[in-house]
């Protein structure tokens, strides 16, 4: 069996093909079929006069998504997509499919995530689907050839990892269970047995908060390291994420494409060092006078291109009614982007107004929120490792800054372009005494987290970690305006199906 994306070595040759039909139309005496079959696309000709009647009968029969095998020769054409097309002489079909519900035409969010487990098989959700299979796979690999060895945390626990507040509380034979938040916690407990561990599972948060960046349930890749401290942390997370950003700027030029991906920030986050702020010199920077005037021209960028695309919208919108078939299709795609943009644009001109006020409040001490990631992130051309928070907000686990005990020795890498967190980490608290009164300063129940106390008395060392949110990044590294089309079937506040 042959797949599309391996037809550059049978130029030439008789091959078959197993696919769905992605579009299709017809002119004298041909069908031009559009295959996908996982792999890839290919315009795929059936001449009548090069098949059996009843093949080229079949092949006009055809409605998008109809399944079928068809064999035919390679033929290398550029103008084709993916360079290559094939001449058909036989084909088989399996089903003619229905009338398909995802149409090229304009569709809301709500009747797509309705029909997420069909919606999968367009070409932007297909492109981010390979784009997040290789972000994975080179996690692994980074890791593995960095000594790193995978382990596997539970997803029934008896604590929390995160804070109270967001857990999911379930029934485990009469005894109260939780879905985990985090790895962690066990993660530190098998680099004591292995030095460098990392831990790949979904993780789940109770928030009920419908943002572009909450999932319920996501995955996480945690690394946890004995003997290192916050700088050798902050050196491994860099490391990595250029390492995964290369390997999809490798493999994946075409697929950026069809996402419309500008790779020009990716690019930059692979050759130059990512910028490192502390959180104080990051509140300095969110009420400054620069940033102030850089959301107020933000404002006046959006209004005008809002202007120039309404314009565009009204002008092609006209033509349609006299355009040819071909052009009509090309319309029909660009009113689609003209609306995504739109809806944006939109976004952007009620968020820049709460922007501005959230960042001018302001106070030292608090965390930061989505919006001020936001803000900060948009003045940067590669990620951002903001460093040294207030130990207040941060979780009981994180380890003081011995010159100033007001602060945590924690991390969060903050993706580019207003994408904001994708890994949040820390040098972990290595003393037992000062553990112990930290959960008791956070209201947590000791006897929770008896296994973890005795991890600080049997041979205790300095040790760190962070996790990396898959879907956050696969976001950002796609261009993707919301987590909801980095998973294939998101959990969210109000979504359980399909």
């Amino acid at each position: 069996m042959t797949t599309i994306n391996q037809l550059s070595n049978h130029e030439d040759e008789i091959v078959t093909l197993n696919g769905w039909i992605y579009n299709s139309r017809s002119s004298k005496g041909l069908h031009f079929l559009e295959l996908r079959d996982g792999t890839g696309l290919c315009q795929c000709i059936v001449s009548e006069q090069e098949v059996s009647d009843d093949v080229f009968e079949a092949a006009g029969t055809l409605k998008q998504e109809s399944s079928l095998s068809i064999t035919g020769k390679v033929i290398k054409d550029d103008r084709s997509v993916g360079g290559y097309e094939l001449h058909a002489t036989d084909l088989k079909v399996y089903q003619v499919a229905e009338n398909y519900p995802i149409t090229p035409k304009e569709h809301g969010v709500e009747f797509l995530m309705e029909n997420r487990h069909l919606w999968l098989r367009s070409q932007r959700q297909w492109a981010a689907m390979q784009v997040r299979n290789t972000i994975i796979f080179s996690i692994h690999q980074f890791f593995q050839q960095e000594g790193f060895i995978q382990m596997d945390a539970p997803v029934f626990t008896g604590n929390a990892a995160e804070g109270t507040t967001t857990l999911f509380e379930t029934d485990y034979f009469d005894e109260k269970a939780y879905l985990t938040q985090s790895g962690q916690l066990y993660a530190e407990a098998m680099a004591m047995a292995h030095g460098k561990v990392y831990t790949f599972g979904p993780t789940f948060r109770a928030e009920k908060s419908k943002t572009r960046r909450h999932l319920t349930e996501f995955w996480m890749i945690e690394p946890e390291m004995a003997f290192y401290d916050l700088k050798m942390n902050m050196e491994l997370a860099e490391k990595m994420l250029k390492f995964i950003i290369r390997s999809v700027l490798e493999k994946h030029e075409s697929e950026l494409k069809i996402l419309e991906r500008d790779t020009s920030f990716l690019e930059r986050a692979v050759s130059d060092p990512f910028k490192q702020i502390s959180y104080t010199e990051a509140v300095d920077q969110l009420k400054s006078k620069e940033t102030a005037e850089m959301l107020d021209q933000m404002k006046k960028d959006r209004e005008s291109e809002k202007k120039e695309i309404n314009q565009e919208l009204k002008d092609i919108k006209k033509e349609h009614g006299s355009a040819k078939k071909w052009r009509k299709a090309q319309i029909d795609e660009r009113v689609k982007e003209i609306h995504s943009r739109i809806d944006q644009i939109e976004e952007d001109l009620r968020n820049i107004p709460v922007w501005k006020e959230s960042a001018a409040n302001f106070e030292w001490g608090n965390d930061f929120g989505g919006s001020d990631e936001t803000i900060l992130t948009m003045q940067y051309d590669t990620p951002v490792m903001v460093h040294r928070y207030p130990a207040a907000v941060k979780a009981f686990y994180m380890k003081r800054d011995p010159e100033d005990d007001k602060l945590a020795l924690a991390l969060d890498v903050l993706a580019p372009e207003g994408y904001g967190e994708i890994i949040g980490g820390s040098e972990r608290e290595d003393n037992l005494d000062v553990l112990l009164e930290r959960i008791k300063a956070h209201d947590l129940p000791e006897e929770a987290f008896d296994w973890y106390l005795d991890l600080r008395k049997y041979g205790s060392v300095p040790h760190s970690g962070f996790g990396l949110g898959l879907e956050r990044t696969v976001s950002w590294i796609c261009g993707l305006t919301h987590v909801r089309e980095t998973i294939p079937f998101p959990r969210m506040l109000g979504r359980l199906r399909p």
